[in-house]
């Protein structure tokens, strides 16, 4: 996979087995929900094992982080919060809400929006 202009490819490492298999049109997206937003991402969690403590319970074989084409981006605030969550819906990604952080996610089924 090749870097982008924003992200390093290690950033999007699994934190317990260090597998990385992210889809490079995910980290595409990623870009330009990033460009679109104006602020740098930290990325808190990008792929995950289908070993990987939080995915090992969901059925199916876990979720949109096992197969590459999705990341939780670390919110400092409301505001970027609220950037990150137009922008992404724009871009067609599928958005999760959380206090601290925002998923974002390229699911092939209908877009979604929800909050944790």
């Amino acid at each position: 996979m090749s870097q982008s202009k924003f992200f390093k490819i290690s950033e999007f490492n699994c934190s317990e087995t260090g597998e990385n298999a992210m889809e490079e049109s995910f980290i595409t997206a990623l870009s330009q929900l990033r460009a679109a937003c104006n602020f740098p991402f930290v990325v808190t969690s990008g792929f995950r094992s289908t070993k990987h403590s939080v995915e090992i319970i969901k059925p199916n074989g876990g979720g949109m982080h096992t197969k590459g084409i999705a990341a939780d981006i670390k919110i400092s605030g409301g505001s970027q919060r609220a950037k990150i969550t137009k922008h992404a819906l724009a871009l067609g990604m599928s958005v999760g809400v959380a206090k601290t952080f925002v998923h974002v996610d390229t699911r092939k089924t209908e877009q979604m929006c929800w909050c944790y």
